[in-house]
């Protein structure tokens, strides 16, 4: 029987979408939705799922395996909102301040964030007040996941009827850690601004003195298919990798239009300029040319109490696949 496969429609994964693979591929309006119906339905035999959500899952005796394929990666100095009346210019500011966040208490770019702040700031997440809610609608935080957090860490919800949006835009929060860029800045609040305004010279800055180009996702697998099914990680492995070298192809033999088959002016620019600063597949699946992120990734997840050991990259990814 073909698999069932639960992913965003990236241009990572669009050529799964074709109906001509091995496989029946599904999408939903929104990632979490996606993570629901993996984690609490039977929907999918494969699927994505935030990272955050597998390692904490994964100490409850989650019924998936990890790959080693990435699907979503964001850098996340961006993903940092201010209020502009709240005094904050600048991440020492953030101190004692009362934050949002989408969802849960340390959702993957959180996570990024917190630990990027912490590194190259000092940021102290436990001198903060931080509620949890909704974006642009009001909704209780996700129920397919534990919520972890330190004692020392005041986590509450958002009030009832309340969105994250609407109190960064009335100051009733000072800033807010989001994944996706909330409603009041896509409508040109002067109440909202980025921490990091002009946040891709300071992105890239990080970039070339890391080498870390922050991964979200991850795609896991039923144990018992892997089980049943000897050789199937590799399977999916192949599977997931060609569909993204698709799409960087895609943007290679573009660049002879000048990228015409996109709308967005001067993209073949920002194709060049990042050829510069990429290695020539800038988006690598596997866990060698992944390892700096991963094991930093694992290392913020441990320091902000959602894990209760450090998990180490041979825990956490399918046995099969950690050679590659």
């Amino acid at each position: 029987m073909p698999l069932r496969i639960g992913c965003y429609r990236y241009d990572t994964t669009q050529a799964l979408f074709d109906g001509t693979g091995p496989a029946t591929v599904e999408t939903a309006d929104t990632l979490p939705e996606i993570f629901d119906r993996l984690v609490r339905g039977d929907a999918f035999d494969v699927g994505e799922l935030g990272l955050t959500f597998y390692l904490r899952l994964l100490e409850a005796g989650l019924p998936f395996v990890a790959l080693p394929i990435f699907p979503n990666r964001v850098f996340r100095h961006s993903c940092v909102f201010v209020n502009t009346h709240s005094g904050i210019t600048g991440p020492a500011d953030l101190a004692g301040r009362t934050v949002g966040e989408f969802g849960t208490y340390g959702q993957d770019s959180g996570v990024w964030a917190k630990g990027i702040l912490s590194d190259e700031y000092g940021f102290e997440p436990s001198r903060n007040r931080w509620l949890i809610g909704g974006l642009d609608h009001p909704a209780a935080p996700f129920g397919f996941t534990p919520h972890p957090h330190p004692a020392d860490v005041e986590v509450s919800e958002v009030p009832d009827g309340k969105t994250l949006s609407d109190l960064l835009d009335t100051g009733e929060i000072d800033a807010l850690f989001s994944a996706n860029v909330p409603r009041c800045v896509l409508d040109g609040s002067p109440n909202v601004a980025r921490l990091f305004p002009d946040y891709e010279p300071v992105e890239r800055d990080w970039h070339r003195r890391t080498g870390i180009f922050p991964i979200m996702h991850t795609i896991v697998v039923r144990r018992r298919l892997l089980r049943d099914r000897p050789g199937l990680a590799r399977e999916l492995y192949d599977l997931f990798g060609a569909a993204k070298d698709a799409a960087a192809e895609r943007y290679r033999r573009h660049r002879r239009l000048y990228q015409v088959q996109t709308m967005v002016p001067w993209t073949n620019a920002l194709v060049e300029r990042n050829a510069g600063e990429f290695p020539e597949d800038w988006w690598p699946y596997g866990v060698s040319a992944n390892r700096t992120t991963l094991d930093t990734y694992l290392r913020y997840h441990h320091e902000q109490g959602l894990s209760t050991r450090r998990w180490s990259i041979e825990e956490v990814f399918a046995p099969e696949l950690l050679g590659t």
